[in-house]
């Protein structure tokens, strides 16, 4: 076998070793443009988990490699003076130099052929290659001449940033914020050997302009660097090597292979490089590659597809988990404004891999005072008067808005039962709030209830414009507020376009539907008719409906109202410009989209008690092409609350058919972020979140206020309880017929987090310190 590898990068390098060991009696030649002895960047990271596959693979290597190594356990994050060190992190770090001359021995010893200064553009010289290995950079010549086979999607980032080295000796890996009167910067740094340090600096566009920088003027950018970081440098200096500023390019392809061409590292794909190394990437798919050759070396097609089947997935969620760790930091301005141990466990949390369990298992004094300080924002408020225990976990403090106060910050999502009997709640509603009322949520929002008989979703959903309606309500009301701690707000709404339909479980259509009215006249999909555009007569009417429906909840005693203004509803159809496509004063800008929607609250608003609060439930993104923008969306929400708005529930999508979510673990709290801490108003998020941690994690690290579930509560409405349970809570709001099962579940409760903190424990890194 012949193997034609370009590019004598790590990767590359590591794969032509393993390869060449399992089959010596092949032909291995790597094609590196640069001399021996270049290398540009400086240090390289590495995990526990990593150098644990270079022992597996090739001893010598590790041993070589493992000898040069920097290590650290504890990870600093600094701020303008102030800084925390979190232990239990274990890291390794090595000069890339360095790494790639350990990495020419090993080739040399097992007989790889090195050819350097050698820069291939013409693969019509390796016509005899069984396999060409394209691994030549992010800047691949041979991905960039196939890019269409490969179907590549490159994807610059935002953030400048530039990479560079000083003489200035670090005890850990370190994160330096900066807060300067142009913007925020950030360092990540390191040491990767003795003397050496790595030092990346990284600032918004708009930063870097205001400073003047240019991009390939490094002296002038040592100069004002070395200026904003005297402290931290603490007068040593920056070195630098080809340090260019940049952005990062986010890279996919959609194919891995073409014939006998496969591509290996950052030519494949990249990770930022603020979750690990972009070596520590290729060169497990290096192993990945190797292996798949060596077990198929006589079917090549075979051979790239397994390399791809079992990387595809995993790169994947790395380069996912990178994108969401990139974003916090592209978004450094927003949440530097946060007390420090909050903005110091944002940091560590970004990428959502960490949460707060791992982190107090790594280093409980530093969530000891990451929860200190967020208690103590709570309980010194002026809105909670009580005594301030400090331990209480995040997801169970206290929460208050105007006059209402809500025991915990775990809400019950609208979610729809579809078994009312026209528009009039039954026995059924009345089991499935009264029994979560009684779990201990902190507040439940009812199902999207109609404000009118033509302004529901299906036959089966709630209404409150009876006065039929208003007593069973009531009913449910009176339980709740007599027998638990339990708030309940009213989800206001209109299905619009949407009307008209089945319930979830049924097969056959409304034969019967009734008008739909809508922004404009736009199906949702092939399956619903045409909407009416509204007239001003409409919007009158349908004005005047939900102002009656909020009298209507406040005579049920409902404690809050929140306005269903998400999802492509009624109200939401005025916002997207997907589904508003008004020529008239409704339509065109986002305000005058917003017009007839902020009218609808205004007008609530006034007839509503002022001592409770409303709520708006809005859709952050449409997903989809040409939808509602991440500007307009901060218009939107800022709208709302200048009108009395006190919390934005923030969901996304569902305004039309053919959207394309990116679905993952509290895959929505990225946008409640945005408007709490632009516009500076309590957020309500959902989306994917299951357990106690997650809950506690996004709390803390200032994403939202308050956390809404859905689906985990169908069939546990007893969630609230449980984690109380595991988090030795003593709630006391358990009512006297249920407190003797404390007895039994807090035991329980105990026993499974021992079971899953001792998991925890064995995947936490270990220390290598020596």
């Amino acid at each position: 076998m012949k193997i034609t590898v370009i590019g004598g990068g790590p990767g590359g390098l590591y794969f032509s070793i393993l390869t060449k060991k399992a089959i010596p009696d092949c032909q291995i030649d790597v094609y590196e443009r640069n001399r021996p002895d270049d290398s540009f960047g400086f240090g390289v990271v590495f995990s526990d988990e990593t150098l644990g596959e270079f022992l597996k693979r090739d001893m010598q290597s590790y041993e070589l490699i493992r000898s040069k190594f920097a290590y650290w356990d504890d990870i600093i994050i600094a701020r303008d003076g102030k800084e925390i060190s979190i232990a239990g992190n274990g890291f390794c770090g090595c000069s890339r130099k360095t790494l790639l001359q350990l990495l020419h021995q090993r080739c040399q010893e097992e007989g790889v052929n090195l050819h350097f200064e050698a820069n291939v553009d013409d693969l019509s010289q390796f016509s005899d290659s069984d396999v060409i290995v394209a691994c030549d950079g992010i800047s691949s010549q041979i991905r960039t001449q196939f890019e269409n086979e490969f179907k590549t999607k490159i994807t610059l980032k935002k953030n400048k940033f530039v990479w560079m080295g000083s003489t200035k000796p670090l005890e850990a890996f370190t994160y330096f914020f900066k807060q300067t009167k142009h913007g925020a910067f950030a360092a990540h740094t390191y040491q990767y050997e003795k003397g050496m340090s790595t030092w990346i600096f990284e600032c918004a566009p708009e930063t870097w302009e205001k400073f003047q920088f240019d991009t390939y003027n490094e002296q002038d950018t040592v100069e004002k660097l070395q200026h904003l970081f005297k402290e931290e440098l603490d007068d040593h200096p920056l070195i630098t090597n080809k340090s260019h500023w940049r952005q990062f390019p986010h890279i996919t392809n959609e194919n891995w292979y073409k014939d006998n061409i496969v591509l290996l590292g950052d030519a494949k794909a990249t990770a930022h490089y603020s979750i690990g190394s972009g070596t520590k990437l290729a060169m497990e798919s290096a192993i990945a590659l190797s292996d798949a050759i060596i077990h198929n070396p006589n079917n090549i097609k075979q051979a790239f597809q397994e390399y791809e089947k079992s990387r595809r997935n995993t790169v994947e969620m790395i380069q996912y988990a990178a994108n969401v760790s990139l974003d916090w930091f592209e978004n450094m301005d927003r949440h530097i404004q946060h007390p420090f141990y909050q903005f110091a466990f944002g940091c560590m949390t970004r990428s959502k891999k960490v949460t707060y369990e791992n982190l107090q298992i790594r280093d409980k004094s530093f969530t000891d005072k990451v929860l200190e300080e967020f208690n103590n924002d709570v309980y010194q408020s002026e809105l909670i008067s009580e005594s301030k225990p400090i331990e209480i976990p995040a997801a169970f403090s206290p929460f208050k808005l105007r006059n209402l106060k809500l025991q915990n910050r775990i809400v019950m999502s609208p979610m729809g039962q579809y078994s009312a009997e026209n528009g009039l709640v039954n026995d059924w509603h009345f089991q499935h709030y009264s029994s979560r009322a009684i779990g201990g949520l902190g507040l439940i929002l009812t199902e999207m209830t109609a404000i009118s008989n033509t302004g529901r979703i299906t036959l089966g959903c709630t209404g409150i414009y009876t006065n039929n309606q208003i007593v069973e309500w009531k009913r449910i009301n009176d339980f709740i507020h007599q027998n638990t701690q339990t708030k309940i707000g009213i989800q206001l709404g209109h299905s619009g376009r949407k009307g008209g339909t089945k319930k979830p479980w049924e097969t056959e259509d409304l034969k019967d539907k009734w008008e739909l009215i809508s922004a404009s006249a736009i199906a949702f999909n092939e399956h619903f008719p045409t909407p009416k555009a509204m007239t001003l007569e409409d919007m009158d009417l349908i004005t005047s409906q939900f102002v009656q429906a909020s009298k209507n909840a406040n005579e049920a005693e409902f404690d809050m109202i929140e306005l269903q203004a998400h999802h492509g509803f009624l109200l939401a159809s005025f916002l997207s410009p997907l589904t508003n496509i008004r020529t008239d004063e409704f339509g065109g800008n986002i305000e005058n989209r917003l017009k007839f929607p902020l009218r609808v609250f205004t007008e609530m608003r006034n007839v509503f008690p002022k001592d409770k609060p409303m709520s708006v439930r809005i859709s952050a993104t449409d997903w989809a092409e040409n939808g509602i923008s991440p500007e307009e969306v901060i218009i939107i929400a800022n709208a709302f609350k200048n009108a009395g708005a006190d919390i934005i529930n923030v969901s996304t999508g569902n305004t039309v058919a053919h959207q394309k979510p990116q679905i993952g673990r509290m895959w929505q709290t990225p946008f409640s972020d945005i408007i709490k801490n632009t516009i500076h108003i309590p957020t309500i998020t959902t989306g994917y979140i299951q357990d106690i941690d997650q809950i506690n994690t996004i709390i803390l690290n200032g994403r939202a206020d308050l956390v809404a579930l859905g689906r985990p509560l169908l069939l546990d409405p007893n969630f609230v309880r449980n984690a109380q349970a595991y988090e030795k809570f003593q709630a006391n709001d358990i009512p006297n017929q249920y407190k003797m099962g404390i007895s039994h579940l807090y035991p329980l409760k105990a026993s499974e987090r021992k079971q899953v903190e001792g998991m925890k424990k064995a995947l936490k890194p270990k220390s290598n310190k020596k």
